[in-house]
């Protein structure tokens, strides 16, 4: 009934071969699923069986006649055989269901009687006969698809096509529009459905012709959705070999990790090895510094040829030991091993008494008398200022008060409180 002979179709706008070479034979009174992913040529072809899109190259023949040289004035007569299911219903929402039902032998001329006859008894095979005064909008979504079966039956056509017809149903739902065409299956027309749902196809076992990139890659009869004998595609490789744990080593091991001479070998997250290194050696230079500064020369280290036993060498310069400061004297002072007797006692005893000395000398007794008498003045200022404003005004500065004090204001009330 209907035959494909290495159909092409390209998409002059954007390029895209929808169908590379398709050939497939289907007879008169099959129930047949085609699937595949999304963008793989199954829309096209069914497109291509009611002279939506015409192929590029192949041809189409319905019932020994080639339509893909059909004129457009035998487009229409072509279609009155074919009943179209559609996955958005496409019902008119400003009719009933029997009008929309009807609309369909409206065009073709049948008479009145005649067109209320088939009304009711197609509203009666898909189990809508109480909601044919109904508006789609008062239908659910599985009533509305059963009232677009029913318009594509009105006609008797010999050819139904669903695209996708339980796309927008649930499971169960599903089945029963699926049991429905099976039913119109078995009165001799023939049923082509294009869906995704592999679990109605896994159950009814059907003719299965699966599209991918525009090819038949299967055309198998009692088949379900995924072909059991089709080997498991191997994961590809990557190209990467991968070694031992003993192979790999830490960025900070590479014997160039540090290399001055070589800027563009560093890695991402650690510092760059020229910057790394003269960091590394302002750090030993500080430390040699302090370490020179904070601990003196053994004997050892002075020789005759250049120094003089009673100079120290601190980094570049050469001083004279009288000149060293005090500190170092004190620094030195607990590392004597002597025993701890009581003349020691009274000389950390008297420590002490020097320094209140030294604090009376400097002269702090007018700063405090400064700061005082600021602190007198600042608390007076408060109250001075609460006399001054009227105790009628108080009322006003309930809300005001809020626009007028800032932060910086309260954090100058705290300190005041805190001294």
């Amino acid at each position: 009934m209907i035959k494909f002979q290495n159909v092409h179709k390209t998409y002059k706008n954007s390029g895209v071969d929808a169908l590379r070479g398709v050939s497939f034979l289907i007879d008169e009174g099959e129930f047949v699923f085609i699937i595949g992913k999304s963008g793989s040529g199954k829309s096209t072809i069914l497109k291509c069986m009611n002279c939506e899109e015409r192929p590029n190259e192949g041809a189409i023949f319905i019932d020994g006649f080639n339509i893909s040289e059909m004129s457009r004035a035998l487009v229409p007569v072509l279609r009155r055989q074919i009943g179209m299911i559609f996955q958005d219903f496409r019902l008119i929402e400003t009719k009933t269901v029997s009008e929309n039902i009807s609309f369909a032998g409206e065009i073709i001329g049948l008479s009145r009687k005649s067109l209320h006859q088939k009304v009711q008894l197609v509203l009666n095979i898909v189990g809508l006969k109480d909601k044919a005064d109904a508006y789609p909008q008062q239908l659910s979504g599985g009533e509305q698809q059963r009232v677009a079966i029913a318009r594509a039956m009105l006609n008797n056509p010999k050819l139904i096509i669903a695209d996708e017809p339980t796309g927008n149903l649930d499971p169960e739902t599903s089945e029963n529009i699926m049991g429905l065409l099976l039913d119109i299956n078995r009165s001799g027309t023939t049923v082509i459905v294009c869906t995704h749902d592999a679990n109605l196809v896994d159950k009814m076992k059907k003719r299965v012709i699966e599209i991918e990139d525009g090819i038949v890659v299967r055309d198998k009869e009692d088949s379900a959705y995924a072909d059991e004998n089709m080997p498991v595609p191997s994961v590809p490789s990557m190209g990467v070999a991968f070694g031992d744990d003993s192979d790999y080593k830490a960025a900070s091991e590479e014997e160039n990790y540090t290399d001055i001479n070589k800027p563009g070998n560093f890695y991402f997250g650690e510092t760059p090895p020229a910057e790394l290194a003269l960091k590394n050696e302002v750090l030993a230079a500080a430390s040699a510094a302090t370490v020179a500064a904070s601990t003196p020369a053994p004997a050892s280290v002075f020789s005759d040829e250049g120094y003089d036993d009673e100079e120290v060498a601190f980094g570049d310069e050469i001083t004279d030991v009288d000149s060293l400061p005090v500190e170092n004297e004190a620094e030195e002072m607990p590392a004597i091993e002597a025993p701890f007797h009581e003349e020691a006692v009274e000389e950390i005893s008297k420590a002490p008494d020097s320094e209140p000395e030294e604090i009376e000398e400097q002269p702090l007794e007018p700063e405090l008398i400064e700061e005082q008498t600021e602190q007198s003045s600042e608390a007076e200022a408060p109250s001075q200022e609460k006399d001054e404003v009227p105790v009628e005004e108080t009322p006003e500065e309930d809300d005001s008060w809020i626009e007028e004090v800032r932060m910086d204001d309260i954090d100058l009330d705290i300190q005041e409180d805190d001294e």
